[in-house]
């Protein structure tokens, strides 16, 4: 059975990426770098939210507005941006670290007209008022911070509140037998020179409530520890549409990610009205009015 696409550690290794530059010396332990180079992929997530909204509304009017909800250091922000001169990009985030280190680190390497359309925020994405956008995504399962059904459902109103005609919300999710367990499982990046690792310390099968921690080890140092730790709920896909139609949208798509002839995610996701029985999975929910 294949692993999810999370612990594959899907990479940025385009060198055309304004965040992969090879010419930068290497820093000292910066934890927000690794997380980019082991978890993220900026030019292919906004490539992918593009692909998300032609299927769901066609190409008659091109998204222009996006809204990275739990943004971080809103690194697909800054590739929203790139993607069109009229492109404007809003990052929401409560931690003012991260969206400090994105402004220092990310906004630079963009050109002064590309940079004035980044607009990062730190905001509660609960709160009303929040800007309006075309694709509003809350991905790398952020989401499952909210551990009871009626704060989903206010965060899941709130985006939809917030959604502009024919836009889109976006979310990611995972699940199998895997997330059932404690485990860890370690990826080496031979090029940047580290390893990452996503281990799970937890799960509740009562409540699925589940804690998760990111290591890394750069070659030559010691392992270091519960760089990021995650206190989520797991939620199911069942539970995820049911509480999004009750939100008020109208249709709920699900994204699936096909699998290769080794039997691991190909980091393709197609619409499908069946999953299939996996150790480890991550799907694409897509939320229409």
């Amino acid at each position: 059975m294949r692993r999810s696409a999370l612990c594959e550690g899907a990479t940025n290794h385009d060198t055309g990426s304004f965040m992969h530059d090879t010419s930068r010396p290497r820093p000292d332990f910066d934890k927000y770098r690794l997380y980019l180079d082991s978890v993220q992929s900026p030019d292919e997530d906004t490539e992918f939210f593009d692909q998300l909204y032609a299927d769901a509304r066609g190409t008659e009017r091109p998204p222009q507005i996006f809204r990275e909800d739990f943004c971080g250091a809103f690194a697909n922000c800054c590739a929203w941006v790139r993607r069109g001169q009229e492109r404007i990009a809003y990052g929401i985030d409560v931690d003012p670290e991260p969206l400090q280190y994105g402004r220092t680190q990310y906004l630079p390497l963009l050109t002064e007209a590309q940079q004035r359309r980044v607009h990062p925020l730190q905001e509660d994405v609960l709160s009303p008022g929040l800007p309006l956008a075309d694709v509003i995504s809350a991905h790398n399962f952020s989401y499952c911070v909210f551990k009871e059904r009626k704060t989903l459902l206010a965060y899941f109103r709130n985006a939809l509140a917030t959604l502009r005609t024919d836009g889109i919300f976006t979310l990611d999710c995972l699940g199998g037998s895997m997330y059932q367990e404690a485990n860890e499982e370690e990826v080496i990046h031979e090029e940047e020179g580290f390893s990452y690792f996503w281990a799970q310390e937890s799960f509740d099968p009562l409540t699925y409530h589940a804690v998760f921690h990111i290591h890394f080890k750069r070659n030559g140092e010691e392992k270091q520890e519960k760089v990021f730790t995650y206190d989520w709920r797991l939620w199911t896909i069942p539970e995820l549409r049911e509480a999004l139609l009750d939100a008020g949208f109208g249709k709920v798509n699900v994204y699936w990610e096909g699998t290769t002839p080794e039997g691991k995610g190909d980091g393709l996701y197609v619409p499908v009205e069946k999953g299939e029985e996996c150790e480890s999975w991550i799907a694409h929910l897509v939320a229409l009015k």
